[in-house]
């Protein structure tokens, strides 16, 4: 049964991620030959101030 976690900037729509969601247990289908009842989807929005690439907030990219 795969798991996948998905981290990404708060803000994505109900359907983005609906669509995310189906687009992921198709590929779970296809590459492991998983049926799409065993696949799993976890969506965890984070805020932009809460993420820090090279040590810099993207809250802080998006403000310079």
């Amino acid at each position: 049964m795969p798991t996948i976690h998905v981290e990404m900037f708060a803000g994505r729509t109900v359907e983005q991620k609906r669509a995310l969601a189906a687009a992921l247990t198709e590929a779970c289908v296809k590459a492991i030959g998983a049926t799409p009842e065993s696949v799993d989807v976890i969506f965890r929005d984070v805020e932009r101030h809460d993420w820090a690439t090279a040590g810099q907030l993207w809250s802080d990219k998006a403000a310079a």
